[in-house]
């Protein structure tokens, strides 16, 4: 049991550096990514920490029993917060005064994650990873006072929005929808490009960020507390009783961690520069690329033309492009024996005519017949479970069921794909009385009735 552990271990952590080796570098000069962000004069300072803003933020986390390296889970911090947040509001603040982050808040514990197909080959795994409790704590703070000076200094480009205070995915959803309905509103063709990438967060080379954040005002003492925050980093995987030997980090920002994905899109952010022709449309590593046009076949050359400059843009910046997973739609009411072939440094991108894009099945006629009738099959198989459930469970837990099983695939981005036609929806409709039937004597009335309101005729 030990080989396997090491063996998981070993994997984890070599999947981003083996893959940063395979990706090559392009001829470019050294200051290409410079040119594209403009070097911001402000600079980033840390403030105090307070006890009460460290007793909160506990507070407001969620009782998580999830152990990390130490043994420690976040409901035995929330315990004893009261007492030990002054010695710990010391630490938080000479992290800060130094611009160190402690060695041994950098040891992750990963959990293997089964995903899909033979359980025997560690790529069907992902890496479950648990950071120390006390250095999510540190992070938070730190992401709140980065958050602040993001914001002050419009750094993101509004393209962005994973991992952002007030965005969500229904807003990247309708970004991309109103690009490719007014292209077509205005007779235009219309192409969009969903990118996959490989492991991003686990080859984003240290170098290449440290400079990026040092142009974007993030520099001096702050600076250091960032190379400090991923530097040295190790990690052990635990199966049962069974622990691996720890092995160093090599690139990449640390997972499931809370300070990770905010680095990350700092990191990539410059990407929406690469190109004044094509849309962008970013939430964390999914990527959707729109670009509009009269004329198809020119259309379709000036995107061939621009995706190569974002192939360089990827391959200078260490992330690896799956054109295998990459695919593009034709969207609108054009010919079906329309041929179309669209290339990414000479490979041929697959043509689809529908995708799955953060949640929500988009199809090339943006009906959303596909995506209902996905919707549809969620709710028939919740349906069954609810009706079977009735016999045992009391009116309360029924409620909980519908709200769990049931609410959240017509709720989810419903203000973008809802407002469709009535003969469309209707099969969503008749499933949704026919659940709150079943509940229907706990006087619960399902406030989601609204979703469908705005239909049209």
């Amino acid at each position: 049991m030990d080989d396997v552990v090491n063996s998981f271990n070993n994997f984890f952590v070599n999947v981003g550096p083996n893959l940063a080796r395979k990706i090559p570098d392009p001829l470019l000069p050294e200051d290409w990514n410079d040119n594209l962000i403009v070097r911001d004069p402000s600079s980033m300072f840390l403030t105090a920490v307070e006890e009460k803003e460290i007793i909160d933020m506990v507070n407001k986390c969620k009782h998580k029993t999830s152990t990390d390296s130490n043994e420690i889970d976040m409901k035995v911090v929330k315990k004893v917060i009261e007492g030990i947040s002054e010695p710990l509001t010391y630490i938080c603040n000479l992290s800060f005064q130094t611009g160190k982050f402690p060695n041994n808040m950098k040891i992750a514990k990963v959990v293997p994650l089964y995903k899909t197909g033979d359980r025997h080959h560690f790529t069907n795994y992902r890496p479950g990873s648990l950071l120390p409790q006390f250095s999510k704590i540190l992070e938070k703070l730190f992401n709140n006072r980065l958050d602040k000076f993001i914001n002050k200094h419009k750094l993101l480009s509004d393209s962005q929005y994973g991992f952002r205070a007030n965005s969500s995915t229904s807003l990247a959803l309708t970004e991309s929808i109103e690009e490719i309905t007014n292209a077509i509103d205005h007779k235009l063709h219309s192409v969009g490009i969903f990118i996959d990438l490989k492991k991003a967060f686990d080859t984003i080379n240290h170098n290449i960020l440290i400079n990026k954040l040092e142009r974007y005002g993030i520099r001096g003492l702050v600076l250091h507390w960032v190379r400090s925050y991923l530097s040295n980093r190790k990690q052990f995987v635990k199966l049962g009783e069974h622990s691996s030997s720890c092995l160093d980090i090599a690139c990449g920002v640390p997972q499931e961690s809370v300070l990770g994905p905010k680095l990350f899109i700092l990191y990539i952010n410059d990407t929406c520069k690469v190109s004044e022709t094509l849309k962008l449309v970013l939430f964390a590593d999914d990527t959707s690329i729109f670009c509009s046009g009269g004329d198809l076949h020119e259309l379709l050359g000036r995107i061939n033309t621009e995706m190569c400059k974002l192939k360089m843009w990827f391959d200078r910046n260490k992330l690896s492009l799956n054109l295998s997973k990459t695919k593009f739609m034709l969207f609108g009411n054009y010919n079906k024996n329309t041929q179309v072939q669209l290339q990414i440094d000479g490979v041929d991108v697959e043509r689809v005519y529908e995708i799955k894009f953060l949640g929500v099945t988009i199809d090339d006629k943006i009906n959303w017949k596909s995506h209902i009738k996905h919707v549809q099959s969620k709710l028939s198989r919740s349906i069954s479970v609810l009706s079977k459930a009735k016999q045992i469970l009391d009116h309360k837990s029924l409620h909980i069921l519908y709200c769990s099983l049931i609410s959240p695939y017509l709720q989810y981005c419903a203000e973008v794909w809802g407002n469709t036609y009535k003969c469309t929806i209707q099969s969503l409709s008749i499933l949704q009385k026919r659940a709150i039937r079943i509940i229907h004597n706990t006087g619960y009335r399902d406030h989601t009735n609204s979703l469908f309101l705005n239909q049209k005729h």
